[in-house]
């Protein structure tokens, strides 16, 4: 008998059994990924959404803090053929709801069909169907959450110190940004301050950053209207990078608009190509949107699947932005430079990337 109910925005219900209790609901994505469940799970752009695992078995190597993103679980629920032990008690710690003994190829085809849909779940020794198309009922969409940024960012500045070997300040907008992308900038000897979302202009002058870095995140780019504002004040005089939702507030900023896609990117294995040396490297990616019109900025690097923009830039502008995520956590390591010519723009001479494990 089954303890656990996933309704579906389609109108069906599926069985599966309950292995951290609860009720919740958010935008069912997938993600491709085999490896990198705790790097997923802690990742803030997964906020307000219930995390799918495509790959049939999530767990097989237990739970490590150290390789923890940020300091929770991000997905309101979620959904694997087989949960270890590890990973159910360590959600229900949590208190995020999770299932398993589901299809969940059948789950991550409708998806693929269909786009990132609405989903209710109810588990638990007294979940009903009802229970789960109630919650799903009362699920927004994501474009809905005007003020996702105040659920995933820091309340006040906080500021890390690299190891002396560049005097480089970095402005860190925080939208969301996992904790590898910090460390990726420290291991580089900057010195990052960490700003939350809605940072009023006057503060970053004040800081006076060699370089303004605007962060992943979660949720419709549009709904971080501040850091739009934010670049528009600054482009031109401080030199811009960003990261995932960071390169489509950039666009947006900048005179480009950004668009839902289907179902996005999510995995470990996304296929992108540099259109000036025609290199193809593999990287990590996260988003359900992406850069429609790249306003002021050129194109130069595209996905190889759907051509979707993965790189902008403008020498002119000083502005360096990536789709992808560079910091490689979960993932392979072939964009590490990318935080080499961040800092370059600042000035500074090309570091050594850091070397693969």
């Amino acid at each position: 008998m089954s303890d656990a109910y996933v309704a579906l925005e389609g109108g069906s219900v599926v069985e599966a059994r309950c292995r951290a209790p609860g009720t919740s609901r958010g935008e069912l994505v997938f993600t491709t990924a085999y490896t990198g469940y705790e790097e997923s799970l802690t990742d803030p752009s997964y906020e307000e959404q219930i995390l799918t695992f495509s790959y049939p078995l999530i767990g097989n190597y237990g739970v490590r803090e150290e390789r923890f993103e940020s300091d929770r679980v991000h997905p309101r629920a979620v959904v694997a053929r087989e949960l270890t032990d590890d990973v159910a008690e360590w959600l229900e710690s949590e208190g995020v709801p999770a299932v398993d003994r589901l299809d969940t190829r059948d789950l991550v085809g409708q998806i693929r069909d269909g786009g990132a849909m609405k989903c209710g779940i109810a588990a638990g020794p007294d979940a009903t169907p009802e229970d789960a198309t109630a919650a799903l009922a009362d699920c927004p969409g994501m474009s809905d959450h005007e003020d996702i940024g105040a659920q995933v960012s820091v309340a006040r500045t906080k500021t890390y110190s690299g190891d002396g070997t560049t005097d480089t300040e970095v402005a860190l907008l925080d939208c969301g940004a996992k904790g590898s992308i910090v460390d990726s900038l420290l291991e580089r000897g900057a010195t990052v301050h960490v700003l939350p979302y809605d940072t009023p202009p006057g503060e970053v002058a004040d800081l006076d950053p060699d370089v303004l870095f605007v962060s992943n995140g979660p949720g419709d780019p549009a709904n971080f209207e501040s850091a739009r504002a934010l670049v528009d004040e600054f482009v031109g005089e401080v030199p811009l990078a960003g990261i995932c939702l960071g390169q489509q507030v950039i666009a947006r900023a900048l005179g480009g608009s950004t668009e839902k896609m289907d179902f996005g990117h999510r995995g470990v294995n996304q296929p992108v190509r540099d259109l000036r040396t025609d290199r193809v490297v593999m990287t990590t990616q996260n988003h359900g949107y992406t850069v429609a019109d790249p306003g002021d900025l050129d194109v130069t690097q595209v996905n190889v699947n759907d051509d979707t923009p993965e790189g902008l830039e403008s020498d002119d502008l000083q502005v360096l932005t990536r789709q992808y995520h560079p910091e490689a956590n979960p993932g392979p390591n072939d964009t590490l430079g990318f935080f080499d010519d961040v800092l370059a723009m600042a000035g500074e001479e090309r570091r050594t990337p850091v070397a693969a494990d």
